[in-house]
């Protein structure tokens, strides 16, 4: 018997589903392989391979920090209580370019492709807003959000402060749940209303406060 239209539409959405979760297992488990891998005992000999480690460790953390929905921010925490102070700064670069890829990615992403994942999974409200947006400047998509949303005052004050909004976005806790550092900068990059300078100093201040105090402990 042949499948409906909407059927279909359902088991494409679920099996687009299913593979992007099993890319997401499979990064997370290779994050926790070379963390169980690392040993903090150097000697001549297991030196260098240590080092071979550390920098397979960095690029896998900069890989999951630019996915979004993905923890990766727990290898760089966990490189840094292992390694100490030595290593704070590189975790730091990391997560700086790491970030900016992500929203990179999102700002050259054309938006009639990112409209188009969104029906895909069926995240219609999600998308019917994108195309709303695209034809619009930056100053006219602020008055949008903003004349959008004037009854929620929570709403108002993120998008007329959104810088301030990102950093805190990116020190919340759990943040995962709503798109992880990696999601939140995607977000950032293909909303269009961030130019990149900007982004990064905010970015930059987001992300120091851990490095910098494990750096300025010792």
């Amino acid at each position: 018997m042949p499948h409906s239209p909407t059927l279909s539409l359902a088991l494409h959405a679920a099996w687009k589903i299913a593979l992007l979760i099993g890319f997401f297992v499979v990064a997370m488990r290779a994050g926790d392989w070379v963390m169980d891998q690392i040993n903090p005992v150097l000697t001549p000999s297991t030196e260098p391979a240590l080092h071979r480690l550390i920098m397979a460790a960095i690029g896998i953390y900069m890989l999951l920090m630019m996915l979004p929905f993905i923890p990766g921010a727990e290898i760089g925490l966990g490189l840094m209580a292992t390694f100490g102070s030595a290593i704070a700064p590189l975790v730091y670069a990391a997560t700086i370019v790491a970030l900016a890829g992500s929203f990179l990615l999102g700002r050259l992403v054309p938006e009639k492709t990112i409209i188009a994942i969104f029906e895909a999974i069926r995240l219609k409200r999600a998308a019917a807003l994108l195309r709303q947006l695209s034809p619009l400047t930056t100053d006219e998509r602020l008055r949008f959000l903003l004349d959008s949303y004037s009854s929620s005052r929570v709403v108002g004050y993120l998008v007329r402060y959104r810088f301030l909004a990102i950093i805190l976005a990116l020190n919340l806790p759990g943040n995962a749940v709503i798109g992880g550092g990696g999601g939140i900068c995607m977000v950032a990059g293909f909303c269009r209303m961030f130019s990149f300078g900007q982004f990064l100093i905010a970015m930059s201040l987001a992300v120091l406060p851990v490095p910098l105090a494990i750096f300025m402990s010792g």
